[in-house]
């Protein structure tokens, strides 16, 4: 396989990041979303995402996107305003080639770009050994467990809360508090 080339997602990009996650939902235990959003949906979320100027990524090979990784806001309250919550899907095919961390690298750097503080991981499951080594490559801590909160394809799942931080992290204090 060539080099992935990691750049911006676009609208033309949604059929293939709508595609890989419906896999993720169908069969795997890395999001709780038990019916796959359609096009419209995954679209409305990635212009919801763009028009918050949320970074949003996607690594293609020859043309085709293999995986896609975004950060969004942690909560809505204004309090988080400086705190994002990021996301990683891959093809099934392509993972562990090391593409999971090229995207996550490079969504870290956009996050400390545009001043984001903290970036807070919520992996679904806790067998999910890939996203967990991923983050804690990427110099994420582990910061708790949830036990037994999702209940998907007939068992109890927890969720693995990692946390990251980004630039100057808690070590200051931005202006507009």
């Amino acid at each position: 396989m060539s080099t992935p080339e990691i750049r911006p997602a676009t609208e033309a990009d949604l059929p293939a990041i709508t595609e890989i996650y419906e896999h993720a939902v169908r069969y795997g235990t890395a999001t709780f979303e038990l019916t796959p959003p359609d096009l419209a949906e995954m679209t409305r979320r990635f212009r919801a995402l763009s028009d918050g100027c949320f970074p949003y990524f996607v690594a293609a090979v020859d043309g085709e996107v293999i995986g896609y990784a975004y950060a969004g806001p942690f909560r809505p309250r204004p309090a988080y305003r400086f705190t994002v919550e990021n996301s990683v899907y891959l093809r099934p095919a392509i993972h562990r080639r090391g593409i999971g961390f090229q995207l996550m690298q490079r969504l870290i750097a956009a996050c400390e770009a545009r001043g984001y503080r903290q970036m807070i991981a919520v992996i679904g499951d806790s067998a999910n050994a890939g996203s967990i080594g991923v983050h804690g490559k990427c110099g994420f801590q582990m910061i708790g467990t949830h036990p037994n909160v999702g209940l998907k394809f007939g068992r109890w799942l927890d969720t693995v809360m990692m946390q990251l931080a980004l630039g100057e992290g808690a070590t200051t204090v931005p202006g507009d508090t």
